[in-house]
């Protein structure tokens, strides 16, 4: 019997050739549930991680294994009373020379935006100056002020004087360096709120003008507070570099604890690096709790800027826990 062309012929026990799997037929996909999605690699990513472990591991064992740091001498030293009393000293001409360093910023800046060109001429000269002035000759400068100027009045222009004091009764050495590092800050710190005050936006003040609001009532109540969010942590900046430059106060005869560091290291000068040390580890404390208040500062500021408020960094650990209590689970579930 003939098959028409084209027609296979079929036996009963033979399979469609349909059926018959190749052997270059790919296989059946996984479900997407069983899939891993693989991270992709970088190895030099972790090469660098490496590197950078090995060299603070090695800096750390140099710190702890020198015998030269002599750190019975810097437990010693570090809560001596001497050194606590230069650190007091330290807190008081810092917080002062802040608070007065602020607020003379803030009155140069309005003067510096201000219509009246005097005022703004003066605030910029006064600016330039101090900026310009490195901050250990304006300190020796006022320490000899009394060279110059013996007794100080108020009263007319070349006229007769309503009040008279002696210079020198008065500028004391805490005097002396409170208005030094003040005169100094200010200077810097009106840039800072002149930056922070141009930084709000031109409708802010518009919208106060249409609703007839007070101009003093504009820049307390709308502008500054704005303004605060971007002059936080420009200030922080500067004042983390004043509680660092109030190590140049010694000059002026205040001990303070670059200066009690200084005066112990030349009663004890085998102990020069341990007292070094412990001024060191002051100033990072003193730095490290400026920088926290700055961190809760500007997210206490930036609740109407962004949707969600940077998380604390107690906030973060707990996240990072539950990140990894959820990934270990992931990979022992596979």
């Amino acid at each position: 019997m003939s098959e028409s062309p084209g027609t296979a012929v079929s036996s009963g026990s033979a399979p469609p050739a349909e059926a018959i799997p190749r052997p270059d037929t790919p296989a059946a996909p996984k479900p997407l549930a069983a899939q891993r999605v693989l991270p992709l690699r970088r190895p030099g990513r972790w090469i660098i991680t490496a590197v950078v472990l090995v060299l603070v591991v090695q800096i750390t064992h140099g710190l702890l294994t020198n015998p030269f740091y002599q750190w019975d001498r810097f437990r010693y030293w570090f809560l001596r009373p001497t050194i606590l009393d230069g650190l007091l000293i330290t807190l008081e001409v810092a917080v002062y020379s802040a608070v007065l360093g602020l607020l003379g910023g803030v009155l140069l800046a309005i003067a510096r935006i201000s219509p009246s060109p005097v005022l703004r001429a003066v605030s910029w000269v006064y600016t330039w100056l101090f900026r310009s002035v490195p901050l250990i000759v304006v300190l020796l400068f006022l320490y000899n002020f009394s060279a110059l100027y013996e007794t100080l009045s108020v009263g007319v222009p070349f006229g007769p004087a309503f009040f008279t004091f002696d210079e020198s009764r008065l500028a004391t050495d805490m005097v002396v360096a409170v208005v030094g590092l003040s005169l100094n800050e200010a200077a810097y710190a009106s840039e800072v709120v002149r930056g922070g005050i141009l930084s709000v936006d031109q409708g802010q003040h518009e919208a106060a003008s249409a609703l007839g609001l007070p101009k003093r009532y504009q820049f307390a109540k709308i502008v500054f507070p704005q303004a605060l969010r971007s002059i936080t942590p420009n200030y922080v900046n500067q004042l983390i570099g004043l509680i660092k430059a109030t190590s140049l106060v010694f000059y002026v005869s205040l001990l303070d604890l670059f200066g009690s560091v200084q005066s112990m290291g030349s009663t004890y000068p085998g102990d020069i690096v341990p007292l070094l040390l412990v001024a060191t580890t002051w100033y990072l404390i003193l730095t490290s709790v400026v920088s926290v208040v700055q961190f809760y500062v500007e997210r206490y500021y930036s609740r109407g800027a962004l949707r969600t408020l940077p998380p604390t960094p107690l906030q973060k650990v707990r996240t990072g826990l539950r990140d990894l209590r959820a990934r270990v689970r992931r990979e022992t579930a596979i």
